[in-house]
Parts: structure tokens; C-alpha cells; sequence
């Protein structure tokens, strides 16, 4: 079994992050959102992973993951130029895939489950495809599915009125038949091919579609609060303290925080669930819980809480706790000492600020 990741989109809702790093490339507790996939699939016992990118973001994922070698894994990369549909994904990606069965992900989605026990149902019951499902309280914004005892009898691509509130959450696996249903569909009037009407086909075609209902938590990071929540949610799982860097006695670190070498906390109050990268400084600073920092930042007296900070990121003096926020790579935050008193701001398109009364 191979795998295929689906890494082409712009991540649009995201901006402007997304105008100088790829939507799965973003980090959450200081890992890049791909790469909970990529070892998720790895521990499956699935090594041969082909990412569909876009000639634009290619560079992005080949500087951070290589040839996957680093995790154990090989990487092949498919472009798709054009954002045809995910059915429109597999099409170009049938080279690649070279006639085997395959699971495929969307690349900014986070699931906690057991993936190879979903490779094992999918094997036992001999599907033609095998989809996850979630139960939803908004249906109309998902691929919805229909079931009767262990098969999957419909699908459809976000309905107005949706026949259950089972939702498609991105991972699927497929035998070579897909290939014959991406075949015999048509465009839907997005003008793209839909990998709805592909599994809808192979329900018309062989009735062999089943389906295992997650319980688990899963979260696509599509927009900024669900980066943040998902971050919250991965913190909430540090199991251990590891503190490789300075912890000046002038301050204190409590609970479960990461904290990598080089740093340097310095009159500060570190409450976990915390991770901080390498080569940061922080001093005269309140870092709250579910805050992630990456590498290199500074962070001198002010208080952040439930956030992720990138890399290179420098925040100084500001006397309002930021928090629930996003503070992207090299950005600067900073409170100046003159009058008159107003805000100066240098900001991106579709940035989001929102300032205390």
C-alpha cells in the first residue's frame, strides 16, 4: 500500500501566513501540521508517500522534508498546476500510485485514531474504498455519507439538506477501481472533479464502500482558530517535563513545558502545557498555558497565553496579554515610550487585529 497526501491548495482562509509558508507546512506545538500525518502513516507500516503540491509551494515542502529519508519514509513529488478537485489529485497522481491500493490524506487535516487498524478493516472487508467519518453538527459544510449496516449507500458533496450527519473528514482508501470512477464522473459546477461523485460511482458500480466512524477528536486546519485549537489539543497531551535549556532562579516553570536547548527564561512565570523551541529568550515574561514558541524568538515583558509564536518572532513591551493568537515568522510587537500615543501598524492582506477599548 502506498500513500497520497494532498498539498496543493493555497490555504486562502489562512492568510497572510499562507503568503510566505504552505497551509501544512504551518506549525502546531512546534511541528509542522504535515507531519503528524506523515508519522501517522509511517507507524501504519506505509513508507512509499507521494505529496500533490502546486508549482508555487514545491520549494516549501522540499526545504522542510527532503526526500523523507530523515523520518524513515520516501517522498514523491506530484505537481497539480491547477485546482481541479481532489479526484483531479488522484487522476495525476496514477503513475505514482502504479496500481496499488492506497490511503489517501488531505494535508492540513489532524485525526487522532489508529490508522492501521482502519487499514486492517479496509483489507478484512475487501472495500473497493474505505472512508472516515465523523458525526458533525453542521452538515451542510461537508461531504456527507449515508450508511446502512457496515456500507456507505450514498454520498454527497456539502448538501442544503443533508440525508445524515455523518461527514467525510479526509481520509480515505482506495484500490486501483478509483481510477475507473475518476473516469466516468464530470466536473461538478465548482468545475472540478469531485471525489464524492468518485466514491458515489464505485457505490453505483460495485457496492462495496464501507466506513469507520471516528470518536476521536479531528480538526481541519483550515482557519486561525482551528490552528490554535488544535495546538491547544496537542499540548494537552504532554506527558513529561524536558527542559534542555536555562531556567534562571529568578524564575518559575510549572506544569508540563518543553523547552529546548539554548533558551533562556529569565524573570519569567512559564505555566504548562508549554513548548518553547531552541534559542529563545524570554525575560520579565508571563508565557500562559497551550502557548507554543518557536525557534529563536524573543518575548521581553509582556504575557501571551493560548498562541502560537513562530520562529524569529520578537514581542517587547506590550502591557495588554495577547492572546489566541498567531504571531507569524519575523514578526515584531512592540510598545513605544512617546507621544502622541497612536498605533503604528505595517500589516498584511487579510490580517486580523483586534485592539481593547
Amino acid at each position: 500500500m502506498k500513500a497520497l497526501i494532498l498539498c496543493a491548495g493555497k490555504g486562502t482562509r489562512l492568510r497572510p501566513l499562507t503568503f510566505t509558508n504552505a497551509k501544512p507546512l504551518i506549525p502546531i506545538a512546534n511541528k509542522p501540521t504535515i507531519m503528524y500525518s506523515l508519522e501517522k502513516i509511517r507507524n501504519a507500516g506505509v513508507t512509499e508517500i507521494g505529496l500533490v503540491v502546486n508549482s508555487e509551494n514545491i520549494e516549501d515542502f522540499k526545504n522542510v522534508l527532503g526526500d523523507g529519508s530523515q523520518l524513515g519514509i520516501k517522498l514523491s513529488y506530484i505537481i497539480q498546476e491547477h485546482p481541479k478537485g481532489l479526484a483531479h489529485a488522484v487522476k495525476i497522481s496514477k503513475e505514482f500510485l502504479d496500481n496499488d491500493d492506497f490511503i489517501m490524506y488531505l494535508g492540513d487535516n489532524l485525526v487522532n485514531f489508529d490508522l492501521k487498524n482502519f487499514i486492517d478493516q479496509f483489507k478484512q472487508g475487501n472495500y473497493e474504498s474505505f472512508i472516515l467519518l465523523t458525526s458533525v453538527d453542521n452538515p451542510s459544510q461537508f461531504g456527507i455519507a449515508v450508511m446502512e449496516d457496515s456500507k456507505v449507500t450514498k454520498v454527497v458533496e456539502k448538501p442544503k439538506d443533508a440525508p445524515s450527519n455523518l461527514a467525510i473528514i479526509g481520509v480515505y482508501i482506495f484500490t486501483p477501481k478509483v481510477f475507473e470512477a475518476i473516469e466516468n464522473i464530470q466536473p461538478s459546477w465548482r468545475g472540478e472533479l469531485e471525489i464524492t461523485d468518485a466514491i458515489q460511482w464505485l457505490i453505483d458500480n460495485s457496492n462495496n464502500v464501507g466506513a469507520h466512524i471516528v470518536e476521536g477528536w479531528w480538526k481541519d486546519t483550515g482557519k486561525p482558530e482551528d490552528l490554535i485549537e488544535a495546538n491547544r489539543t496537542i499540548l494537552s497531551n504532554l506527558k513529561e517535563r524536558k527542559i534542555e535549556g536555562e531556567i534562571r532562579s529568578d524564575s518559575s516553570v510549572q506544569g508540563m513545558v518543553h523547552i529546548g536547548k539554548n533558551t533562556k527564561i529569565m524573570n519569567s512565570i512559564v505555566r504548562g502545557p508549554v513548548i518553547i523551541g531552541e534559542n529563545v529568550t524570554i525575560s520579565n515574561a508571563y508565557i500562559g498555558p497551550y502557548t507554543s514558541i518557536g525557534d529563536s524568538a524573543y518575548i521581553n515583558s509582556s504575557e501571551i497565553e493560548n498562541s502560537i509564536i513562530l520562529s524569529y518572532a520578537n514581542i517587547s513591551n506590550v502591557y495588554i496579554r495577547i492572546e489566541s493568537s498567531i504571531i507569524g515568522e519575523n514578526s515584531k510587537i512592540y510598545s513605544a515610550e512617546r507621544k502622541p500615543y497612536s498605533l503604528k501598524l505595517v500589516i498584511g492582506d487579510y490580517s486580523n487585529i483586534q485592539i481593547p477599548k
